[in-house]
Formats: C-alpha cells, structure tokens, sequence
C-alpha cells in the first residue's frame, strides 16, 4: 500500500474522529486493515498522524480511544505580577532581534548576511579546533595566551608613536562583548553611580547599563562625536569617572570621531581622572577610512578597550576582549570571573585559526569593497524615493544608515506599516538614552538580497504617505 494510500485513510478516519463522541473507541488495527483493505503498516501510519495532532490517544493495553476537545480558554498568569515586582529593564526583544516571515527584505538586522562572512574559513577552522586538544580542555580564566596576544597585536598596530603598547596580559577574552559591557560597568563605574554616554548611541550598551544598575548621563553626539567642552561639563556636574562611546563608525550613525574630537575627549578624561569605555564594534567593517581606536593613544590606563571580531568572522564564534590596564583589569576580571568562570577553549581556538590565516586579510579587502556597494546602492534609492528625508552622515564603515524621517513622522507606525508589506526595518527611538531628538530609522545594509534594496525604499516611501507624511 503507497503512501496515498495512507494518506486517504488518515483522512477518513479523521472524519470518523471528528464525528465521533469524546472517549470513543476506535475499531482495533486488524478491523481497520479489513475495512480499508490496506496492510498493517498503512494502517499504523494513519494512526501515528492522528496521534500526532492530538486527536486520539492509545492507553497500553486498552486501546486507542479520541481525546476530549481541549476548551479554549485565558491563562492567568496574574501571579507572577506580585511575585517579580516592577520590572527595572526593558525585557522585550529589540527590533534587531526579531525574527521575520520568509521573502521580507531584512534592513533590522545587526550581523551581516551569510555570504559577506569567510565561511570556508570557519568551517575549517571549527574542524581543526574539534580535533585539537581545545576540544577537551579547559581554558586558562583570562583566555588563551595567543589570542591574548593577537588581540594586543592588533590595538597595538595602531598604537602611536610614544605610547607603551599593550601587552597579552592586558586583555581578558570574553564570550561576546555584550558580557564584557556589563562586566564593565559593574566593575568600573557600580551600581547608583553615573556614566555618560552619547545619544544616541547603541541600545544593548542602554541596556547593560540597566542591568548593571547605572544611572545614565546622555550626551548629544552627531557625525563628529560630541565636543570635548561638553563631556567635561557633564563630568563636572555629575561626577561621573566614565564616559562609554563608539568612536570608529558608532552604531546606530555611523560617526567617526576626528583625531582632534578624540584627542580632546581624552585630554578631559585624563584631567578629571576618568575612564573611556571604548567599544570597537566595528574595527574590521571599514569602508572609506581605516579604524584608529582612541586606545592607541593611551597606555595609562584611561581607556578601557573592547573589541569582537564577531560580526566579521560568525555569530556563531562569539569571542571578544576587553583590554585595560591597572586595578581597573583585575576588577573587571574579578566580575567576569564570578559571572563565566571561562570562555571556551574550542571557540577561543576556531576564532584564532580564523584571524591568522593569510586568507583573513583577503576577506577583509573583499568586505571592504561588498560594504561600500551595498552601502551606496540603498543610499542611493533612499535619496531618489525618499526626498524628505535626511542622511545626515554616508558612513566611512559599519554597517547602518541612520535616516531622519521628515517632522511628524512616527517610526513605530512606519515599521508596522512597512512590515506588512515585506520590509522589516528598526525604529530608532531604541538608541536613545533618553527622549529621541526626532523621527530616525536605522537601516542595516549588510543583510541579503541588496538587490531589492530599491524596491524597500519604494515600500518605505508608500508606508510614510500611508501613515499621513509625505517622503
């Protein structure tokens, strides 16, 4: 008997069930084989699918019998309420986060696409770490001497002349940098107390602020960073003793700080005796410029230092380090230690194969060169679609666009709106600390299909008019 054949049988008998009184019993195996003149393994075929959807159920030695309808009804979940008391943090996903239906055009997304990543890399370097004595070993609590030293080597190609660059004992590696930022800001800044931060700036970093019980300063930042004057009146007025920033292409803008902008911040910071938290996201995502990390100018222990080469290499390798100096290291090794324990040696081994083959820096040229095309091509439909509205910066790296909606316009209203018709994108009142200074949307342009990124902009323009704005 062919699988048709089951097929119908399935559906017969799912006739009978749904026909049948709650409880009744259905005809043995052998009474259904002569009834549907089909062999024993057909028969049990259709029952397994039926079992399966939950409308029978076989009792052991009884025998199988259609369940009861399930009423559908409102689950109280009321108790929960008093039991976990106000909640401190924002717990929903961010738009970034979301999951989206097949076929829409993805510009929410923080990774790049699958195809802008040195995959064979990774698949071969995961194969060689699986067969290592990484597989089986327990890392060292501060990571990996060698990927210790690759992450030292890296900040200190770019450490200036005269500046003490940093050694492998200087770096903790972590499993991702987002543990490493509230690790931080535990350890550095403590719970009640103040940090500056720009505004806007990136909404994970908000929200291990939050967890870690830090009380936020914003600080108005634009394509330039904010200016030094500022960051040292709030250090005045708030006593803050850190300042947490993204000065290479900062998610969600773009920025690059000048050297000046970033010579300036440091001289304020070394003049009220406080910390820059500088967060590398985007070190390897260069397209019009190369990164200088405002750690290279530093070798006092000013500048605390976190770097992922997640975004480059797979999300599935989630190594990073955070790389500081004095008592400040040892606290934050403390708070990693309590939290983690260890990061995995296969992960630390299999992101280290990866970042030292010759083949690393030929990915990174061609990333380079993807990067710029996709990011010109959505600009460019942006500023044909839509007139209205603004980009205040074309990014020299990274991977978003931060458009400025005209007045009036609601972000969350126009992601529902786009989203309904295919286009996932992110409101942007999520980067910002405190009240958003107007109407933005980040677009990321390393997702798949660029090709489709004008049919987007269309889809963000009808979606503006349809919410009463004009593009």
């Amino acid at each position: 008997m062919n699988d048709g054949s089951s097929a119908r049988i399935t559906a017969d008998l799912r006739a009978w069930v749904e026909s049948a009184s709650p409880g009744a019993r259905l005809p043995s195996n052998r009474e259904l084989c002569a009834r549907h003149g089909a062999g024993p393994v057909t028969v049990q075929k259709a029952v397994r699918a039926l079992t399966e959807l939950g409308l029978i159920e076989s009792r052991p030695g009884v025998g199988t019998f259609v369940r009861p309808a399930t009423s559908a009804r409102p689950i109280d979940h009321s108790w929960q309420t008093s039991t976990l008391g106000a909640a401190p943090i924002r717990t929903a996903l961010a738009s970034s986060q979301r999951p989206i239906t097949p076929g829409a055009i993805a510009l929410h997304a923080g990774y790049p696409d699958r195809e802008l990543l040195p995959e064979r890399l990774v698949r071969s370097a995961v194969t060689r770490a699986s067969r290592s004595e990484a597989a089986v070993r327990r890392a060292p609590v501060h990571g990996e001497p060698e990927l210790q030293a690759w992450f030292a080597g890296e900040l200190a190609r770019t450490t200036a002349a005269g500046v003490q660059p940093p050694r492998a004992r200087d770096v903790l590696i972590l499993s991702g940098s987002q543990s490493g930022l509230s690790s931080v800001f535990r350890a550095v800044v403590g719970p009640g107390r103040p940090l500056l931060i720009e505004s806007p700036t990136y909404w994970g970093a908000i929200l291990a602020a939050a967890q870690a019980g830090v009380r936020l300063v914003p600080l108005a930042t634009g394509p330039q960073g904010p200016s030094p004057e500022a960051v040292g009146q709030a250090l005045r007025e708030t006593g803050a003793r850190a300042f947490y920033a993204q000065p290479t292409y900062a998610n969600p803008t773009g920025a690059q700080w000048p050297s000046e902008v970033s010579q300036g911040i440091l001289d304020v910071l070394r003049g009220h005796h406080a910390f820059l938290i500088e967060d590398d996201w985007a070190h390897d995502l260069a397209i019009d410029s190369d990164p200088t990390p405002v750690a290279g100018h530093d070798d006092s222990g000013h500048v605390i230092y976190l770097r992922s080469p997640t975004k480059s290499v797979s999300p599935a390798l989630r190594v990073a380090a955070v790389i500081a100096r004095g008592p400040a290291l040892e606290r934050i090794s403390a708070d990693r230690a309590t939290e983690t324990m260890y990061v995995s040696s296969l992960l630390q081994a299999a992101a280290l194969d990866v970042v030292t083959q010759p083949a690393w820096r030929s990915h990174l040229r061609r990333l380079r060169q993807h990067l710029r095309a996709r990011r010109d091509l959505l600009a460019e439909s942006l500023r044909e679609h839509l007139p209205g509205s603004h980009l205040e910066l074309l990014p020299r790296g990274g991977l978003n666009l931060w458009l400025r909606l005209p007045d009036g316009a609601d972000p969350h209203a126009l992601s529902r709106a786009t989203e309904a018709r295919g286009v996932v994108i992110a409101p942007g009142t999520e980067w910002f600390p405190a009240e958003p200074s107007g109407p933005y949307v980040r677009l990321n342009y390393s997702g798949p299909d660029p090709g489709r990124f004008p049919e987007a902009a269309r889809i963000l323009a009808t979606s503006l008019r349809d919410t009463g704005v004009q593009p």
